[in-house]
């Protein structure tokens, strides 16, 4: 175990924080946050002071706010969307002896909090002394279940460590807690000034119940708690409940060296349509359920469903620790974010924090289900269904704007577009093919096919049907798509952007592949031979712009003959460039806020030859000054793929450590999974050099110079297989299943029962590229210091 950074130890399995750093609470709140998909709790103390920014989160749970604009405008979403804090179960206050055992007053001699990655658990211990002299030893663990969707479980431990104490405990569940937000948004600031209205409480002996109902979007949540009480004689409790509390007390004298422990079960459920006795017998079911499994029963299972995940997803580094902590921290918190959400959306932050209003974005398709389907495929399906389970809404936005098909929301909780921001927002057209893509991808690694038949094929046709109605043929033939936004939001409504049209043709071949797998499913969407040939047709001609003066892809019609941003000029002070200059000038400009034409040369690799993937890759490094959190991940892939190892390591360390070194300054308001799963994309897509293109997997493996060796797993159709570089050599071994069929550096071999290694061919990069004047990608560095010169994003 290596010296503390930045607070953080650094432990290949744990992230441990020693002593009480007031002011970095709202940043280790959102690392330490546990959740399992349906339920998110932020990493809040039990006691409840100090504090950042408290949160508990249910997928998909939101209030409804109007969205403002200056001037009105037809196809402008009328209704935002932003997540609730929900009731806080998490509150166990103690007092010693009357004095509340606060971490801001008296001594804390020892102290530390561990979220560990292999047991689901964030544990803290805390040795005391109080104002006037008393000292105990206080110990929590919480875990939020990956087996019991519904269930949070909490030990309160206290042992007094110098004599006889009088202890009391106040076990809370608490609606309506007061936070400050940080929007600046007044119609946002009101949705969430008291957001609840309470419905129903009960209280008796050592349970409680409280349901609530939003306001505006009509929401019911109803939330439980039960106890369990271990203590020495002479325990007095009470419990109580009105409209936004229930309590439970415990008082006790505790002798010295003994222990009063407490577990706390909890229990949330959710919907819009079920009544209040419905709830609250879902969340009686839910504790009934937990109290019998009991808490070691609650840590085994969590134990092992995690031990069944590492055998699946985990990557080994050797030769840098703190990357090697920074990628199971990654991986961990994607595994909560979508292990349980069924048929709910992930959210940009998961369910870590209010950050971007608790939306989901194209970012979950492209990047966090890259990782699902290959370590966790039903999860990736469970996102996919939530997307099939919107479609009627999509269908509608479609509709609105005068286009057939499903036009899939750039932001949303409920699936509804909820962006104010046009060209940001709706222009960004490419989210129907990010969503139709990953639809692909997954059916490709899975063969899932009652998926396909009841999901699947009705996604890929209606977004097919998108495309026609927005693209058109020009008078050579070429089949457009004009006045759409890419994923570089600094370059909005241009024709023909590249990954656009790349993406949307991919669409239209995989949509008439899998109606004609399923013509009965088509025959059901009115989809016929005739449509099905259109296009194909529309995909054969799909125009794919071309500078041939500059050997290099546009990013978009017309990119490159943009004027140059001036960035010798521009002062590393405005940084991020939206902050700081009109988006009129950006959109006129080359300059790119995040990897665009490079995020097709990973996802569309197969449309470019090695020779313009190297031309292509150099000059948008010139370009690229990585103002978002989704640029580095898909940098580091390109950079491996074309032969700069250490530019793609460094980059791999950026998408990384984003938040553990809250590169953005905003980790507060939560973690970015895209960035977290830009950190499996680095190792596995970037130094395995795997692609997945028609379904057929090719690997491309090569080292980085500081590295030892990395060891990734992953698993295609119920197949799970290891891959291990080192600097000379890679070996595929397959753990369980059927053999699978891969390409080793274009050679084709199968992943059997023997382990077979190859030789990693040579390769010669040519000249490393630069990037805009400061934007270049701190060093990494394997001993685990911070980078001297982290990149401000947003």
């Amino acid at each position: 175990m290596s010296a503390p950074v930045e607070g953080y130890e650094c432990d290949p399995w744990r992230l441990r924080w020693r002593g009480l750093a007031v002011d970095q609470l709202q940043r280790t709140e959102s690392t330490f946050a546990l959740a399992n998909g349906h339920i998110g709790i932020r990493g809040t103390f039990e006691e409840g002071e100090p504090r950042g920014l408290p949160g508990t989160y249910l997928n998909g749970f939101y209030e409804e706010h109007e969205l403002p604009y200056a001037e009105a405008g037809y196809g402008y979403p009328e209704a935002g969307q932003t997540v609730v804090n929900v009731t806080d179960g998490k509150i166990i206050r103690l007092l010693v002896e009357d004095e509340p055992f606060d971490m801001r007053y008296g001594t804390a001699t020892a102290h530390d909090r561990t979220l560990d990655f292999r047991t689901g658990t964030l544990t803290r211990n805390t040795d005391w002394v109080s104002p006037t002299g008393r000292q105990v030893r206080v110990r929590t663990e919480r875990l939020v279940s990956f087996t019991q969707r519904a269930v949070v479980a909490i030990r309160y431990e206290v042992e007094p460590l110098d004599a006889d104490t009088q202890l009391v405990l106040q076990s809370d569940l608490l609606a309506n807690e007061p936070i400050e937000t940080d929007t600046s948004d007044p119609r946002v600031a009101a949705a969430l000034q008291n957001p609840l209205e309470a419905e129903f409480d009960f209280a008796d002996e050592f349970r409680a119940v409280l349901v609530h109902r939003t306001r505006r979007s009509g929401l019911r949540i109803a939330a439980a708690m039960d106890h369990l009480i271990e203590s020495p004689d002479g325990l007095r409790t009470t419990i109580t409940a009105e409209d936004d509390l229930a309590r439970l007390t415990v008082a006790v004298d505790v002798p010295r060296g003994k222990v009063l422990r407490l577990t706390k079960f909890l229990a949330y459920g959710w919907s819009a349509q079920r009544s209040i006795p419905a709830l609250r017998a879902q969340v009686d079911a839910a504790l009934a359920g937990a109290v019998q499994t009991g808490w070691d029963g609650l840590l085994a299972e969590q134990r092992a469903f995690l031990d069944d995940f590492w055998a699946t997803a985990d990557i080994e580094v050797d030769g840098d620790p703190e990357l090697q902590q920074a990628t199971r921290f990654a991986l961990f918190h994607i595994l909560q974010a979508g292990a349980r959400g069924e048929s709910r959306a992930i959210p940009g932050k998961g369910l870590t924090g209010p950050g971007y209003d608790g939306h989901a974005f194209w970012d979950t398709e492209t990047f966090v289900l890259q990782v699902l389907t290959y370590t966790m495929p039903e999860a990736a399906r469970d996102a996919l269904r939530w997307r099939h389970s919107t479609l009627d809404k999509a269908r509608d936005r479609a509709k609105q704007l005068g286009l057939r098909g499903a036009a899939f929301p750039w932001r949303s909780i409920n699936g509804a577009e909820c962006s104010a921001y046009w060209p940001a927002g709706t222009a960004a057209f490419h989210v129907s093919a990010d969503i139709s893509d990953a639809v692909a991808r997954y059916l490709a690694a899975t063969g899932d096919e009652d998926f396909e038949r009841g999901c699947g094929c009705e996604i890929l046709a209606e977004t097919a049907r998108l495309w026609m109605s927005l693209g058109h043929y020009d008078s050579h033939g070429r089949f457009r798509i004009d006045g759409v936004t890419g994923p570089d939001e600094y370059s909005a409504v241009a024709d023909n952007n590249v990954y656009t049209n790349l993406m949307a043709r991919r669409n239209l071949r995989e949509a008439a592949a899998s109606c004609e797998r399923f013509p009965d499913v088509a025959a059901g969407l009115d989809v016929d031979q005739a449509e099905i040939g259109e296009w194909r047709e529309a995909a054969a001609r799909m125009l794919v712009p071309y500078d041939e003066e500059r050997g290099v892809h546009p990013q978009s019609e017309g990119f490159t003959e943009h004027r140059d941003w001036d960035f010798e000029q521009t002062p590393l002070e405005d940084y991020p460039l939206l902050l700081h200059y009109p988006y009129f000038d950006l959109y006129r400009k080359q300059v790119v806020k995040q990897a665009d034409l490079v995020l097709a040369l990973h996802l569309c690799g197969d449309s470019f030859s090695p020779e313009e993937k190297a031309r292509n890759f150099k000059y948008y490094e010139a370009r690229t000054v990585r103002d978002s959190s989704l640029s580095a991940a898909t940098q580091a892939v390109i950079a491996a793929e074309v032969g700069h190892l250490d530019l793609a390591y460094d980059y791999l360390g950026e998408a990384a450590l984003t938040d553990l070194h809250d590169v953005h300054n905003n980790v507060q308001n939560g973690l970015h999974m895209a960035s977290l799963a830009g950190a499996w994309l680095g190792f596995v897509a970037g130094f395995g050099g795997m692609r997945d293109h028609n379904g057929e997997y090719a690997f491309a493996p090569r080292l980085p110079s500081t590295l030892d060796r990395i060891r990734f797993r992953m698993c295609i159709r119920d197949s799970r297989f290891s891959v291990e570089i080192h600097a000379d050599r890679a070996t595929y071994r397959l753990l369980s299943g059927k053999p699978v069929e891969i390409t080793h550096h274009g050679r084709v071999c199968t992943v059997d029962e023997e382990p077979t290694t190859l030789p990693i061919p040579p390769i010669d990069p040519g000249p490393a590229p630069t990037q805009p004047a400061g934007r270049a990608p701190s060093r990494r560095h394997p001993e685990g210091l911070r980078p001297e010169n982290p990149v401000p994003q947003t």
